[in-house]
């Protein structure tokens, strides 16, 4: 049974990969109104002052890589506005991970409560070499209200360690997928017609985990394997991910971060 929450899907950070062959990608932000915890937003994409000035916020290697559509309408802030919704109702951010391009917008949310992961909050502020160029300092160089967690909970479908987030209802969830990056956690929400599992970059292309999609670009195999800290838990990642479709595809529906098609068939439905 769903629940009450509204959801909306945003797409805020249109990118064309050199590495991906040009291949278009999206950055999937969900944005969850709540009954009494205000406007939740899961993952954030590329903010404002990202966008005004992106080889300072994102880095020039990122901005000549990944080619991002820059322009302000994109911003979730933005397309929050042509939404009716109010930019200070966000109270809480939950990001999968602190990729530049899931964390680009938290200055523009400052009041809110930004959930995290443990292990990535210690990654992002301490990166070790390989991870330093993921992570840009200045996307939370205006103090957000962190709230950490641990790889603990509860089995959910098939996944252990998933568990509710300080403030929010049991209609929210956070399930740790590690591998991507180190504390990678996917978010589940109970949405009206069922459980949406936003899987962030737990995979890339949703051929990945679902045979009913054509099969992913070659490059953007190769991209996602050449990102990920740990290649081993990835492949476990998309094996569970599958079991989860095959066996609850009606119950909850997963996908990406950034797989165009998935992003599009939410808004054919209106949402």
């Amino acid at each position: 049974m769903g629940s009450d929450l509204k959801v909306h899907h945003l797409d805020c950070a249109t990118m064309c990969p050199v590495a991906t062959g040009g291949h278009e990608v999206v950055a999937h932000v969900l944005a969850i109104e709540t009954p009494s915890a205000g406007i939740v937003l899961v993952d954030t994409g590329i903010g404002d002052s990202a966008r005004r000035n992106p080889r300072q916020w994102l880095g020039k290697p990122f901005v000549s890589t990944l080619r991002p559509d820059c322009s302000i309408r994109g911003s979730a802030l933005s397309q929050l506005k042509a939404l009716g919704l109010a930019p200070e109702d966000v109270q809480h951010i939950l990001v999968t991970h602190l990729d530049l391009d899931h964390a680009g917008a938290l200055a523009d949310f400052p009041n809110a409560t930004v959930h995290v992961h443990s292990h990535e909050l210690t990654a992002a502020l301490q990166p070790s070499l390989r991870e330093k160029s993921r992570y840009r300092s200045i996307q939370w160089g205006h103090g957000p209200k962190w709230r950490t967690y641990e790889t603990t909970g509860e089995a959910w479908f098939g996944f252990d360690a998933v568990h509710n987030l300080e403030g929010l209802s049991e209609d929210i969830l956070a399930v740790p997928l590690p591998g991507h990056t180190r504390g990678h956690t996917a978010i589940a929400v109970n949405g009206p017609d069922g459980w949406l599992l936003h899987c962030g970059d737990a995979y890339f292309d949703a051929s990945t985990v679902n045979s009913a999609f054509g099969p992913a670009p070659a490059m953007i195999r190769r991209f996602e394997q050449v990102v990920a800290v740990d290649r081993r838990k990835v492949a476990a990642n998309h094996g569970r991910l599958k079991e989860l479709i095959r066996n609850h595809g009606e119950q909850v529906t997963a996908f990406s971060a950034h797989d165009k098609r998935e992003l599009d068939h939410f808004r054919s439905l209106g949402s």
